[in-house]
């Protein structure tokens, strides 16, 4: 007698890299999976959670290398709904920071799809946070902006030229491409002693963070040979960070 099969499709977001930093309600469903589509940044352990029998297929992209195009993808989701059951869709961070998790579960709809999405810890937050850089402080920033570094066309988004006028802390994802442009931007508007972090492999046991202002970063990042992926902070909240004070703002911090 076959098994009925109920497709569904569960987005999960990941959180930054410590596999700790998952949500119970995502480890959940992860354990209930018959597919696991997982991305170029989800801790690969997570996948040990899934069950034995579950298919898990890498769907990531990395510096422009994509397994699968967004339209693969979103025909892969479909096919292994009804094939399979259970598709949880692991992203690293949260599925609805950049990470077109709401396309995903529009194609899904189409199909009368049964989804649901488990947030996930955003490194645009959490990364700064386990560094001890708030991206808010009393007195010091009212808001903060996060933005993408790197528009669909390969360009610095626009977003960051209006960020640059406003007093809000300032986080950049996918942007360390860009480092330069961005600290043109910012210098243009008479920042160029704001503080700065780069922060590569955020939560991860080789996580290193560079600290800097708007002038010296470029030089600090090139010097140190700061890697992607690298969340980058822009304001005087980076200034809580232990070390910074100590800094003289020429060094890079290693953390185990």
């Amino acid at each position: 007698m076959s098994q009925t099969i109920n497709p569904k499709l569960t987005l999960v977001g990941a959180g930054p890299g410590d596999i700790e930093l998952i949500t119970l309600k995502g480890l959940n469903a992860i354990k209930t999976a018959d597919v696991v589509l997982y991305d170029a940044l989800v801790n690969k352990e997570l996948l040990n959670f899934a069950p034995a029998n579950a298919l898990k297929i890498y769907v990531g992209k990395r510096n422009h290398q994509h397994a699968y195009t967004q339209e693969q993808i979103n025909s892969l989701i479909i096919d292994l709904a009804f094939t399979h059951g259970h598709v949880v869709r692991l992203k690293g961070g949260d599925s609805f920071v950049f990470g077109r998790g709401q396309e995903e579960i529009d194609y899904a709809y189409a199909f009368n799809i049964e989804t649901q999405v488990v947030p996930g810890i955003s490194s645009s937050i959490g990364v700064p946070a386990l560094s001890g850089i708030p991206v808010t402080h009393r007195g010091v920033s009212e808001s903060f902006w996060v933005i993408t570094g790197t528009t669909k066309e390969n360009k610095l988004s626009q977003d960051v030229l209006l960020a640059a006028k406003t007093n809000a802390t300032v986080v950049i994802l996918m942007g360390l491409s860009k480092l330069k442009e961005i600290a043109e931007v910012f210098k243009k508007e008479n920042k160029g002693n704001t503080a700065v972090a780069l922060i590569q492999n955020g939560s991860l046991p080789n996580q290193a963070i560079a600290l800097g202002t708007i002038d010296t970063i470029v030089g600090i990042s090139e010097k140190e040979n700061i890697q992607a992926p690298a969340v980058i902070i822009i304001g005087e909240v980076v200034k809580q960070h232990r070390a910074f004070s100590l800094s003289r703002v020429n060094s890079r911090y290693l953390f185990n």
